[in-house]
């Protein structure tokens, strides 16, 4: 699984600069419109969507319906209750202070032509592993819009809101629990980890921070039952793949995941916000 960051300031561009040249599929979705990137970073993200302030820029080869799909994704887990604003305001605040965004490839090699200047926090999302279908009986090839969406939600939002709790260094609420998942606190990859050890990512391109970061997805996202499924598929870094189990083994993280008072999302996307 991988975990880019892409760090920039969103630059205004002209019109002029090559968009009004391709005809954009605005999409047929009854809260969101794909439209004209001219506001984009570069000119080979040439549409985009926005989710409450939040754009989600696209490459041209980018299908309408894929980029809508991850808007429908970041709008469930913004404002889980679907009432039509962000169920935690401070997050919320939060990603629009860092000028979060995303950015949607066709190819992985798409993101070698674009030049990323130095401010704001990004989260990149491919075509590929963007997977509507999945929702339709949760097997299959996963949608990895679950995954990538809510990495930009809680590094740029929940870790700079709450950084005692949810901060993605180590010591902090979060990271502590991860230590005790991880049968330790490891700043890089062990040869091997801890019999009792239920979360044993392997990944060597994938530091202490990024470490973090991969744990609260998988703790929230077993939670929202959408890894109950995938335990033949996942076991290898990640044992709880059940609600039940989260709860029951890993309750340092049950515990920040199920207070109330951060508004996680209590229900798993599925791409239908307010339809």
């Amino acid at each position: 699984m991988k975990n880019f960051y892409f760090v920039f300031t969103v630059l205004t561009f002209l019109a002029g600069c090559g968009v009004n040249a391709i005809k954009i599929d605005p999409g047929a979705d009854p809260n969101f419109t794909v439209e004209p990137a001219v506001d984009a970073p570069s000119d080979d993200l040439v549409k985009k969507v926005v989710v409450f302030d939040i754009p989600i820029y696209a490459v041209d080869r980018v299908p309408t319906e894929k980029m809508l799909h991850a808007a429908n994704i970041m709008a469930q887990y913004l404002d889980n209750d679907e009432d039509g604003m962000p169920d935690n305001d401070l997050v919320h605040a939060a990603l629009l202070a860092e000028q979060a965004f995303m950015l949607m490839w066709y190819k992985e090699s798409d993101l070698d032509n674009i030049d990323f200047p130095e401010e704001g926090i990004g989260q990149d999302l491919g075509t590929e592993e963007t997977r509507p279908q999945w929702h339709a009986n949760k097997q299959g090839a996963f949608d990895a819009s679950l995954e990538e969406v809510l990495h930009i939600i809680t590094h740029a939002g929940y870790a700079k809101v709450y950084p005692d709790v949810f901060g993605e260094s180590p010591n902090t609420g979060l990271a502590k629990a991860m230590d005790i998942a991880r049968g330790g606190q490891y700043f890089s990859i062990p040869n091997t980890y801890p019999a009792e050890a239920w979360y044993t990512y392997d990944d060597e391109t994938c530091d202490y921070s990024c470490m973090v970061t991969e744990y609260i997805y998988w703790a929230l996202t077993s939670l929202l039952g959408a890894q109950e499924n995938r335990f033949d598929e996942i076991g290898q870094e990640w044992d709880l793949h059940t609600a039940a189990l989260v709860e029951e083994v890993d309750t340092a993280v049950f515990k920040f995941l199920s207070d109330p008072q951060y508004f996680f999302p209590e229900k798993l996307p599925d791409g239908t916000y307010k339809h």
